[in-house]
């Protein structure tokens, strides 16, 4: 069997239309080699939706691919640059162990993301080593699909590959490549990129090709910054609700660390609450609790803020007014996020119908 031959089967389908983006947005940017690539765990169920052979991803090749040693047919590698609020001070930042191959279209028309984890530096990588530990890989694996399956939006797993070589953490560690599945990697952090290094002709062709993306369906104006801002934190309010429904506590919310598709992304020091604690951190650098699980909604609604600073060229040529429209939008989420979460808890509760006093009864169940 020929190595083409060996793709085909596969099923590999990609359309990479975020590398037809202005180059500012990204480096192309091939994976480096890993020394003895093997499958630790493969996530056949994900796999067949998108429309791959589980078991040709099995085979030398498959495991090949998923290291980064080959390519499949149609991909483009890459690393996308953005920036990023990290605990309130902005950074410049970029994929530094991670290389987008593509976009796979699945089946049923879908097109999702496939990106490398741990797949070797990049000009992004600002001193790091590029690649990723076994443990915090599985760890991901484990968490994202547990998400998924709660019914919460997120990135997905496909695959955790060994690499056979060590990375040098505080001691030596087993390495690993995760396959990142997303609807799309376009960030927060993104748009603030683009917004510092690019035009305002870059920043529209960005918010085009976000709403074509992820809101096709969305109503179409004069003023398609406004319809987009509508539409993420519409997206963004209903997924806070669902992590504060669960316990859920992210651990790092930076701006690089918020998707315009509305997916969680980013599984760091990131678990779910044993018992009920507003003030709940698991990540061991957040010691003023700023990404404190009663925090959540609060950092969400600023991170919008940001995402609305990077549109206000596009908003109206009228600076107050731009700021005036960019205002009204974020002063929305409040209430959308409690009316989502207030959902959330009347389906807990049994609560068939909507009632005056349902979120009395919410309050007076709650510690």
């Amino acid at each position: 069997m020929t190595n083409n031959q060996a793709q085909s089967n596969i099923g590999w389908n990609f359309d990479n239309s975020y590398a037809k983006l202005p180059p500012l947005m990204y480096t192309i940017q091939d994976p480096t080699p890993v020394k003895s690539p093997r499958i630790v765990v493969l996530n056949e169920r994900l796999a067949v939706s998108l429309g791959l052979d589980a078991q040709a991803l099995r085979s030398d090749e498959g495991t090949a691919m998923l290291a980064g040693n080959q390519l499949p047919v149609g991909a483009t590698p890459l690393a996308q640059a953005y920036a990023g609020h990290q605990f309130g001070h902005l950074n410049m930042l970029g994929d530094g162990r991670a290389v987008l191959l593509g976009e796979q279209v699945t089946p049923g028309g879908e097109r999702v993301d496939i990106q490398l984890k741990g797949a070797g530096r990049t000009p992004y990588s600002r001193g790091g080593d590029g690649r990723a530990a076994l443990g915090p890989m599985l760890r991901e694996y484990i968490i994202s699909e547990a998400m998924h399956g709660l019914g919460i939006p997120t990135t997905r797993s496909l695959a955790v590959v060994a690499t056979g070589q060590p990375v040098i953490r505080e001691r030596d560690l087993p390495g690993a490549i995760l396959t990142r599945v997303a609807a799309s990697h376009v960030r927060v952090g993104t748009f603030q990129y683009v917004r510092g290094a690019g035009t305002a002709e870059d920043l529209q062709v960005l918010v085009e090709y976000t709403l074509e993306r992820h809101y096709p369906q969305a109503e179409r104006t004069d003023n398609p910054a406004q319809v987009l801002l509508r539409e993420v934190i519409h997206r963004q309010a209903s997924l806070l609700a669902k992590w504060q429904l669960v316990g859920f506590v992210h651990g790092v919310m930076n701006t690089d660390n918020m998707t315009l598709s509305g997916e969680t992304i980013d599984y760091g020091p990131c678990a779910f609450m044993d018992a009920y604690d507003p003030g709940t951190v698991f990540s061991s650098i957040d010691t003023q609790g700023r990404y404190a699980y009663g925090n959540q909604p609060y950092i969400a609604a600023w991170n919008l803020a940001r995402l609305a600073e990077t549109l206000l060229p596009l908003l109206h040529d009228d600076e107050e007014q731009a700021v005036k429209l960019a205002e009204e939008e974020i002063a929305g989420f409040t209430d959308l996020y409690h009316q989502y979460w207030l959902d959330g808890m009347r389906a807990k509760l049994g609560l068939m119908d909507e009632g005056a006093e349902d979120e009395s009864l919410v309050e007076a169940c709650s510690p």
